[in-house]
């Protein structure tokens, strides 16, 4: 038995020796391979260190020697096709359950430094909120080349008019001296009156909102009521024509405020919390103070370009085209605080952040001007019509042609208002979007929130429109009463005017308050979940969804059978 063991020793010196041999072969023959590039050495070496499991002698053996060949392949020159394919991990031997267990910490850092080579889908890039691209430049460039030819007009007359006192015979200087007397400062105090309106209006909305909802609705009726009264009561036939339109526009207002009073609580509850975050904010209302005084200076130019037309050729088209220009620039007004009120408010909800008041409005004037400009134009037109066609379709009754007409012109007139819409001034101002992608953004979400019944119920659009044309009918009323008394044939004119002026600086006052809900509106639309919110929304969804909200239908006239 003792003579057995050094038998045994000997024997396992020998195959220690013969797999040293072995090794030391294999080891040279990979070197070989390796400066040549050869793709086997991965899969040997994952196979000695399978087989490196048997005893601890050789486990520390194949150890060593994978390092001597891992180091090796280090030292391999990045161009070698070996190293190009172990990068890129394309050829993986299948490794043992121990050796899969080791690799398992190796391989996740690997893929946490390595790129995929599996194509991964295209992640979509942020939406940015500060957004330097200008938006619609075509409609930036027209407006622009438009109030360039607008200001020379006007200063053209302007000269036309002082040439026209100073060289015009005894008979047009008369009638220009009687214009600048009976005609001017009507004017200018109807625009002063107008802007101390405007601020009246939106400062009593701020303070007590639900109550101006509904004097604003009632005021309106009766402001209007009494100055197409008195203009009939003037007995002259233009001021009748106007007063006999004064009336049945009163009527209109009275039947409309019957009809939306189930909707005037949520109303209210919506202009309460949407006009909070104003306090915040002490500088808002700046914007609104330099458009009102710009459209000041503005409008008495215009007053004096008007004057002047007088002494030149058509005055008639001239004048025309003066108001289509005051209306144009006077609405890109009210949009450009619009847009400005709207991107402080909707970064406060969005992002939490109290941005800088003229910082927004620079922007306002800047890179969204092109979309305040398309908007002008096409906001009140597509709205004007998009009530024409409710109108119609409140109207049909038996008549088959009446009834295809109405239903076609609304669904033409629906189509139009997703592409352009007054809630896009959100998007606009926030992401500075263009006017009709902005458009289609927000109706996307009000669609997806499942919201569309609740802003298209929305009267707060009514309530600001509303507001202007009450302060427009107070300015006939003290005009024309102090035209009457001095001149009697410009009431008709001067009084028609005053009104325009009136409603237009009125309806820029009262963009803050409209841009203040147009952001709650979207804003929720957008993220729900933010803590910013309450249940007010969803809430009303609900009654809507389970009709218990008392929801007016469009009213239908039976058909019935003819015998």
């Amino acid at each position: 038995m003792g003579a057995a063991e050094p038998v045994v020793e000997r024997e396992n010196e020998t195959e220690a020796d013969v797999r040293e041999r072995d090794d030391a072969k294999k080891e040279d023959s990979e070197v070989k391979d390796l400066e040549k590039g050869e793709v086997g050495f991965e899969e040997r070496v994952i196979y000695s260190s399978s087989n490196a499991n048997n005893d601890g002698v050789d486990d520390v053996h194949n150890n060593n020697h994978q390092e001597f060949q891992l180091s090796r392949f280090n030292r391999l020159n990045p161009t070698n096709p070996l190293r190009i394919v172990l990068n890129n991990n394309t050829r993986v031997a299948a490794p043992s359950p121990v050796q899969s267990q080791r690799s398992q910490p190796q391989s996740q850092s690997q893929s946490q430094s390595q790129p995929r080579s599996t194509p991964t889908p295209q992640q979509q890039q942020p939406v940015t909120l500060n957004s330097r691209k200008y938006t619609n430049r075509i409609s930036l460039f027209l407006f622009i080349l438009h109030m360039c030819l607008a200001v020379a007009l006007a200063c053209f007359l302007v000269f036309k008019g002082v040439q026209g006192l100073i060289q015009s015979s005894e008979s047009m200087k008369r009638k220009e001296k009687r214009v600048l007397k009976y005609f001017l400062p009507q004017v200018e105090a109807a625009t002063l009156m107008s802007i101390i309106l405007a601020f009246t209006w939106q400062g009593a909305i701020r303070k007590w909102p639900t109550f101006m909802v509904h004097f604003i609705l009632w005021c309106t009726f009766l402001m209007s009521l009494a100055a197409g009264i008195l203009l009939v009561c003037l007995q002259m036939p233009p001021t009748d024509g106007l007063g006999v339109c004064f009336i049945a526009f009163a009527i209109g207002n009275g039947l409309y405020a019957c009809w939306v009073s189930h909707r005037i609580k949520f109303c209210c509850k919506v202009f309460s919390l949407s006009l909070q975050p104003m306090s915040k904010f002490r500088d808002l209302n700046r914007p609104t103070y330099i458009m009102l005084g710009v459209g000041f200076v503005w409008i008495s130019l215009w007053s004096l370009a008007v004057i002047g037309a007088l002494n030149f050729y058509f005055p008639p088209l001239i004048i025309i085209a003066l108001v289509l220009s005051l209306a144009w620039t006077t609405e890109v007004m009210r949009n450009v605080v619009n847009i400005t009120v709207s991107r402080v408010i909707a970064l406060y909800y969005l992002r939490g952040m109290q941005s800088s008041t003229q910082f927004c409005f620079l922007r306002a004037l800047t890179r969204n001007l092109g979309s305040a400009c398309l908007g002008s134009v096409f906001v009140p037109t597509i709205e004007a019509l998009r009530v024409v066609a409710r109108a119609l379709n409140l109207l049909e009754g038996e008549d088959e042609f009446m009834f295809c007409c109405a239903h076609c012109c609304l669904r033409v007139m629906e189509t139009i208002f997703r592409n352009g819409n007054s809630w896009a001034y959100v998007q606009i101002a926030a992401y500075g979007k263009g006017f009709v992608n902005a458009s289609q953004d927000t109706w996307a979400l009000f669609e997806k929130e499942e919201m569309e019944p609740v802003v298209d119920a929305d009267i707060t659009s009514s309530i600001c429109f509303l507001t202007g044309v009450c302060s427009g009918s107070i300015c006939v009323i003290v005009v024309a009463a102090w035209t009457y008394t001095v001149h009697r044939t410009f009431t008709a004119t001067i009084s028609l005017l005053t009104f325009f002026i009136g409603y237009l600086l009125t309806r820029i006052a009262m963009a803050v308050p409209h841009a203040c809900v147009s952001c709650y509106y979207v804003c929720y639309a957008e993220n729900p979940e933010n803590r910013l919110f309450d249940k007010t929304i969803k809430d009303r969804q609900a009654l809507l969804k389970s009709a218990r909200d008392e929801i007016v239908p469009t009213p239908r006239v039976h058909r019935t059978r003819r015998s």
